[in-house]
Parts: C-alpha cells; sequence; structure tokens
C-alpha cells in the first residue's frame, strides 16, 4: 500500500511527468514550512536529544503529557514547567532513578491524569533497567532505546506494551530520542491532507503507512520528517491550518 502511496506522487508516465509533480510537491511543502520556519529549530532539538535542556525527565514526561491528546502548547507545556519548577529546578528529581522520590498526591498537584503519570514512571522504569545493565547515563539510555526500537513492532516493545502508550507517544519518544521520523496524530494527518490535496493526491490511510509516506516525502524534499512533523503541530499552535 505504501508503495502504492509513493507511485501517486511519482506516477508513471514519463520522467516529465514525474519531474513536475516532485516540483510541484516541493513547491506546496516550501509555502507551509515558511510559515513555521521554526521548526527546524524544534527538529534539531529532538534530533539531537535537546529537548527541554536534554533533561530525559522532562522529555519522558512531555511524551506521557501529549498522549492525552491535549493542547501541547496551552495544556502539556505549562503542566511540564510547573514540574520543572517543582521537582527539577529544586534538585529533587536529577534523573529518571528519582521519579520514585514524587508521589501520587504531588504527581496529581502537577498533573490530574493518572494514565499520563503511569506512562511516565513505567517508561522511566524501562530506561532505568537499560541504564543499569549498560552503565549508561540517562541520555544514552535513551538513545539505546531510540536506536534500537523498531516501528513495524512497537506493540511488541517494552515501551509499547505500557498501558497508555499508542503509537502517536511511541513515534514521540522515538522523535525526541534522536529518530528522524513522525507522529500520525490527527494535526499532522489534516495538514499532510491538505498539502496532498493541492496536488490532487491523498495520503495513506493506516498509520504506519502515513509514517512511511511522510518520512519518503521527507527524503524527496530535503525536509526531515521529525521537521515536517513541527511543522504541522507549529501551524495548529499558531492557527494557520486552513
Amino acid at each position: 500500500m505504501v508503495a502504492l502511496e509513493k507511485r501517486c506522487i511519482f506516477s508513471k508516465p514519463g520522467r516529465n511527468s514525474e519531474s513536475l509533480i516532485f516540483l510541484s510537491l516541493t513547491s506546496i511543502l516550501d509555502n507551509y514550512m515558511k510559515l513555521a520556519s521554526v521548526a527546524k529549530i524544534y527538529s534539531d532539538q529532538c534530533l539531537n536529544i535537546s529537548r527541554w535542556d536534554g533533561n530525559i525527565v522532562l522529555i519522558i514526561i512531555d511524551a506521557a503529557f501529549t498522549s492525552t491528546g491535549l493542547h501541547y502548547f496551552n495544556t502539556v507545556v505549562p503542566g511540564l514547567i510547573r514540574f520543572k519548577t517543582s521537582y527539577v529546578e529544586t534538585r529533587r528529581v536529577l534523573s529518571i532513578d528519582d521519579m520514585h522520590t514524587v508521589n501520587e498526591k504531588e504527581m496529581s498537584e502537577i498533573w490530574r491524569n493518572k494514565r499520563s503519570w503511569n506512562v511516565a514512571t513505567s517508561t522511566m522504569a524501562v530506561l532505568s533497567t537499560i541504564k543499569h545493565k549498560h552503565n549508561f547515563s540517562d541520555r544514552e539510555a535513551f538513545r539505546f532505546w531510540a536506536n534500537t526500537s523498531n516501528l513495524k513492532t512497537w506493540l511488541d516493545d517494552p515501551i509499547g506494551r505500557i498501558t497508555g502508550v499508542g503509537i502517536n507517544t511511541f513515534q514521540y519518544l522515538r522523535m525526541m530520542g534522536g529518530i528522524d521520523t513522525v507522529m500520525p496524530d490527527r494535526i499532522v494527518k489534516k495538514v499532510f491532507a491538505e498539502i496532498m490535496a493541492e496536488s490532487n493526491r491523498t495520503i495513506p490511510s493506516t498509520d504506519i503507512e502515513f509514517i512511511d509516506f511522510i518520512e519518503h516525502i521527507g527524503r524527496i524534499s530535503g525536509y526531515r520528517a521529525t521537521e515536517l512533523c513541527w511543522m504541522a503541530w507549529l501551524l495548529q499552535k499558531d492557527k494557520v491550518v486552513r
């Protein structure tokens, strides 16, 4: 199915037709990217594992809070800042191994969704096991997990099996762990459905096909998949999406 969708971008007949389609898509993407120029900065932070100043605790909690589907910039970020102020800046939580010092009541004062905290603490437990097995730092453990994760078998991954971790959370963690990929969430799909419609094409219907599709677009357009994902989110933030 993915191969069919790729052929939709580079359809026959003839190399000239293929070139025109490529130029059309690139031109459309260029116009969208101009509306979200800071997408590259966010993308660089993900690929360098430097979101939240490289603090892996905050990175994991970011993904956990985002798993609720609430507005990222209006709801998730303020919640993260509350946690950072209360526990990171006071040096109570300096690594993934310190998260057990925060009790349930304290967690609920920062963020009331218990499922989010289960995602956060369970993910940190997985990373802590990797960390101590290999004598890694938090960052090295997170990178190791991301590098060895596999989208096609994500449901069998120790983090993928955590209750509350769906494919979007799994992909967001991989992105922030340095993997150039994309989340197949409704915002990203909405933006790319719009982009493809401008060239009379459609997006794939399943999540994994959509991820492969955007990664392919990234390779042929010169934009990274992570950058394209952030572009979509930033257009939502600024309410530019038509």
